[in-house]
């Protein structure tokens, strides 16, 4: 698969959106607790911010951060602790501090603990039910479940709102690691052996098989919602923290319009450099074995790709950020879309091209534009993310929904395993975004997605108080779907 298609980030937001994830493993002496190896992992750490950060520009001039400040701050609190926990308190707040929705800092325990939590194939490949979100329309007065066999997967009901039926449908994460029955039955189906140890092929063909399946799965629940005379459609994304690049497929799945993605910028350097390097490659060999205009869009897109490598091998020095000054050159490059090399594509003109997916990256699924076609609103809430936030943010930029909620998280994260930094002292592993999403209105996607229809949901609420401020601001939000479609 494409680089350039591949805007992964980490599975869920509750396990933390990969921008920035920082592993520190516990530093001991002899004689105790030592500041030192902790600054020095500290420095490097400030290395890599200032080398592979994509929201390093962002951070400074729309966060408007002191980022020498910050890492003083930061080094100060680390020389005054007397623990391995006062340090890594610093490490957090700093993460906190950077303001990235990507950004954490992950305490976890080594090879072997993980190990002793994999109970099965499927949980040893980091498929886990507890990733999906917890419905929060559902919880709404009134609300009528839909059984159906896809329910477990995508719950469902109807809700009546001044006599209108409107549909509700949840999407907990969107990713098939949040789904483990739809594992297993890919292990039966594909005929992998119980015992054997499934290597990258191995997942990726378990992958394939269970995307496949949810997003045939989730047509069949938008057509039950139809069937049942839902006139409009609430998409419940609240606490989905992202997933793949299914979420591209998913959003062209409930508009009749033909999305527009999101533009995508990136980090200069030899990760990005080898990417393009392999696309245009690639791109020029299948041009080779076409004629007319797809040998011509392929020699084009060729082209462009060789531009954007040579871009990515330019270094751009940025000193000048961490002097709240712009530097002379672009921090980021100017790469394609979230969904790869075109923005837009007819899939019904790129199916069984095997280069399709190099192209558009929905093509990796199964889907249709348009299953639904009518008004639609997606529910965000301050745990949205990644994915979750790029879906939510493309429907919003198209004029193809309303967003109601809090504001999301958003931002992108990592492509094909990022680049990540092993710290000297620590052994700790610090990955940081390689890559950022830039809306219509030229904003980077880290800022958040903002709703069209505020909803105040409170820390402290349970679930039906949560229900309940989502169906105080419903008929507000349906009022507004409704004025899209004319």
């Amino acid at each position: 698969m494409s680089l350039i298609t591949q805007f992964v980030s980490t599975k869920t937001m509750s396990t933390g959106l990969a921008s920035v994830v920082l592993v520190l493993a516990t530093i001991t002496t002899a004689g105790g607790f030592e500041p030192k190896q902790w600054i020095d992992d500290l420095g490097q750490v400030k290395e890599t911010l200032a080398t592979k950060y994509a929201n390093l520009e962002w951070a400074v001039f729309e966060r408007e951060l002191d980022l020498q400040a910050l890492f003083a701050e930061t080094q100060e609190r680390i020389e005054h602790a007397t623990s391995e926990a006062e340090a890594r308190a610093a490490f957090d707040r700093l993460a906190r501090r950077l303001g990235d929705g990507h950004v954490r800092f992950d305490w976890r325990g080594g090879p072997a603990a993980a190990a002793s939590e994999a109970h099965d194939q499927c949980s040893a490949l980091g498929y886990d039910a507890h990733m999906r979100a917890v419905p929060v329309a559902a919880n709404a007065a009134g609300y009528q479940a839909l059984a159906t066999s896809q329910s477990d997967e995508f719950p469902a009901g109807i809700i009546s709102v001044n006599g209108q039926r409107v549909g509700l449908l949840q999407i907990g994460v969107f990713t098939p690691q949040g789904f483990p029955a739809l594992c297993r039955a890919a292990l039966q189906e594909l005929a992998v052996p119980a015992q054997k140890s499934c290597d990258d092929a191995c997942s990726d063909r378990i992958e394939s098989w269970a995307s496949s399946r949810l997003t045939l799965h989730l047509a069949a629940q938008l057509r039950a919602l139809q069937a049942a005379g839902a006139a409009s459609l609430v998409v419940d994304i609240a606490a989905n923290g992202g997933g793949t690049e299914w979420a591209e497929a998913v959003a062209r799945m409930l508009t009749p319009l033909r999305l527009q993605s999101e533009s995508a910028g990136f980090v200069r350097g030899e990760h990005w450099g080898k990417a393009f390097t392999d696309d245009e490659a690639s791109l020029r060999r299948f041009a080779a074995h076409e004629t007319g205009r797809n040998r011509a869009l392929l020699l084009t897109l060729a082209d462009q790709v060789e531009a954007r490598r040579k871009t990515a091998l330019t270094p751009c020095d940025s000193a000048p950020l961490w002097r709240a000054e712009h530097p002379a050159c672009n921090w980021l490059g100017q790469g394609f879309f979230g969904s790869g090399l075109l923005a837009a594509a007819d899939p019904s003109t790129l199916r069984g091209k095997p280069w399709a997916t190099l192209l558009f990256s929905p093509m990796e699924f199964p889907y249709d534009e348009g299953v639904w076609r009518g008004p639609l609103i997606v529910l965000v809430d301050r745990n949205t993310g990644s994915a979750a936030s790029e879906f939510a943010a493309v429907l919003q930029d198209n004029h193809a929904a309303i967003v109601m909620g809090e504001t999301a998280n958003g931002g992108c994260g990592h492509t094909n395993g990022g680049t990540p930094t092993k710290l000297v002292n620590s052994g700790a592993t610090l990955e940081v975004p390689d890559c950022a999403r830039f809306r219509r209105d030229g904003s980077n996607e880290v800022m958040g997605v903002q709703p069209d229809v505020p909803v105040s949901f409170a820390a402290v609420d349970g679930p039906h108080r949560r229900g309940a401020r989502f169906l105080a601001q419903l008929p507000q939000a349906i009022e507004r779907a409704a004025a899209l479609r004319n």
